[in-house]
């Protein structure tokens, strides 16, 4: 027996979805157009959306997935964070590493959770919170790397961030609707070969507790 669906909770799903897809927004027109179905149809999925804060206008009327998402997403964070930081603590004591699992948020880098090596008498402090632009660090570059599939395994960074420290990050691959990167950082040298094998599969392992 086919699952019922709600036709009009689908439609609605499509439109946050295609307005996600694009930076420069669209109009009701181009919606209906993307999604192949009538004007008025939008236009009543559009003003729900907005009521709930799921879509904004901009000064030019074109709409744009508003701030209420942030919010959805929020709430999903503290999963993610439960699910990754087993896989950051035997990342972190297998590399004597600072270990984080950080998310896109925009186009700023957000660490979402931290885990510090229990063996080390130093180490790298890395606060949970910490954001920077996807473009600065090893962990934002992963992430860039996870919308290339052609791109190298993970990203390696030395000084960007803080210093004298040295950061190598991995993207989380094969999750959909989620940008994210596992990484580690670190003050001196790293063997980059044998600590990106580590942190690769330790990517692979949330992507598949996810999954």
């Amino acid at each position: 027996m086919a699952t019922e669906t709600s036709q009009t909770l689908d439609r609605g799903l499509q439109v946050l979805r295609v307005l996600a897809e694009t930076n420069a927004g669209l109009t009701i027109t181009e919606i209906a157009s993307r999604l192949g179905v009538n004007r008025t149809v939008v236009y009543r999925l559009v003003a729900t959306l907005e009521q709930h804060g799921l879509v904004r206008r901009d000064a030019r009327s074109r709409l744009h997935v508003g701030l209420g998402v942030l919010h959805l997403a929020s709430a999903v964070q503290p999963v993610l964070r439960d699910i990754s930081v087993p896989v950051l603590r035997k990342l972190a004591d297998l590399t004597g590493c600072t270990a984080h699992l950080t998310v896109a948020e925009g186009e700023e880098a957000l660490a979402l959770a931290v885990v510090e090596p229990s063996w080390t008498d130093f180490h790298v402090a890395y606060r949970i919170g910490a954001r920077h632009p996807l473009s600065q660090g090893a962990a934002g570059k992963a992430i860039l790397l996870g919308r290339d599939r052609g791109k190298p395994p993970f990203a390696v960074t030395e000084g960007e961030l803080q210093p004298g420290a040295t950061g190598l990050a991995a993207p989380v691959r094969g999750v959909e609707g989620l940008e994210a990167s596992v990484g580690i950082v670190t003050l001196g040298r790293l063997d980059v070969e044998a600590v990106g094998s580590h942190v690769a599969r330790a990517a692979a392992e949330v992507a598949s507790r996810l999954a």
